[in-house]
């Protein structure tokens, strides 16, 4: 660790420690000295066992309880902005109340300061807690840091019974996550001089059955553990022509299938493959959802201790990698997200509290 790590006092308040973690700017790629600062601060309770990967810090309980739960948040922000400047964070009066502005104040270090918060609060909690603090979320997933520990050191994730990921969800419960998957359908003619059009095929015209079938699509809202999916497949892209005389011989419209997470990435292939059938369809990406698992008792006592209703979760999340190692997720967490991202990017304070309160409830 560099000489000039900042320290992060775990025994203050969430907010002013939500500032402290927000005030280390750790922009994608440049977590370093937050992951130090984090890494130091958990060790010092000489408490959990720590373990470093790249940028991203795993602390865990080992008090043989019953169950184990994991917490995890994103130490990594977009980039700052200079007008208005961002950071140093500052507290200002809201129409609601006070609210902490500043980059990282909703997409989510307030999420990594109540983890902190609770791992110094709860020296011995009702189960055994993995705490993530990880790297890359916000930029290509090659750099997660997520990624990273499943791909290095899965242990340490999936043993779990259930887990939180602290995005922000305006400090509601948000259950689990659709799947994505992007496909090219692609149409092929015969290029042709546009003055004589009977010469050649246009793609562009072929592709008007594709759009047909979309608008024919009648989606379906799945519930999977007790929550509703609302699945959607939508165009999102539409490429062809090459000149502003020339008949156009390729044309290619994108697709985007927002799937509910009881389909396998296999099968919301399969069914994008079957709705475009005769058309020459390649998948370009394709991420499964996650369960939210409100069937595992882990999960359910989450629900009870907080006392607010569960909605499914209509986006794709980190969630789905917890999903992947077989341990059921759900997002919870301060912060509107509508405002990550934003120059103004603000947080009420009260909804840190509720936050801190709601997890040592859970977990006391």
């Amino acid at each position: 660790m560099a000489a000039s790590t900042p320290v992060l006092d775990l025994s203050a308040d969430v907010t002013t420690l939500t500032a402290a973690v927000c005030d280390v700017p750790s922009v994608s790629l440049d977590e370093a000295a937050l992951a130090d600062a984090v890494e130091a601060a958990v060790r010092a309770t000489g408490r959990l066992e720590v373990t470093r990967i790249g940028h991203t810090v795993v602390a865990r309980t080992a008090l043989g309880r019953a169950e184990r739960v994991v917490l995890a948040g994103h130490l990594d922000t977009v980039p700052l902005t200079s007008d208005p400047a961002n950071l140093p964070t500052r507290r200002v009066d809201g129409p609601g109340g006070e609210v902490l502005w500043g980059r990282g104040t909703v997409d989510m270090k307030g999420g990594v300061a109540v983890m902190l918060r609770v791992l110094h609060e709860l020296a011995e909690p009702s189960r055994d807690v993995t705490y993530v603090f990880y790297e890359g979320e916000e930029i290509d997933s090659e750099y997660n840091g997520l990624l990273h520990v499943q791909e290095q050191a899965p242990h340490l994730i999936d043993d779990a019974d259930f887990a939180v990921l602290l995005e922000p969800t305006d400090a509601q419960v948000e259950g689990g996550c659709k799947g994505t998957l992007r496909a090219e359908v692609t149409t092929k003619g015969i290029a042709a001089h546009s003055a004589r059009p009977w010469k050649g095929h246009n793609a562009i015209h072929d592709a008007a059955q594709v759009l047909a079938r979309l608008v024919a699509y009648r989606p379906a809202t799945v519930e999977v553990d007790g929550l509703e999916f609302a699945e959607a497949l939508n165009a999102v892209r539409v490429e062809g022509g090459i000149a502003g005389n020339v008949i156009p011989d390729r044309c290619t419209v994108t697709v985007n299938y927002r799937y509910a997470p009881s389909l396998t990435a296999d099968a919301a292939e399969a069914h994008v493959r079957g709705v475009f059938d005769g058309f020459d369809v390649t998948v370009r990406d394709n991420a499964p959802g996650a369960r939210p698992g409100l069937d595992r008792p882990a999960a359910r006592a989450f629900v009870e201790a907080l006392g607010l209703p569960v909605v499914a979760k209509q986006g794709w999340t980190d969630v789905a990698r917890f999903s992947a190692m077989g341990v059921p997720a759900v997002n919870f967490g301060p912060g509107d997200p509508n405002l990550a991202h934003m120059d103004d990017e603000q947080c009420p304070v009260e909804q840190y509290v509720r936050c801190e309160d709601a997890l040592l409830r859970w977990l006391r």
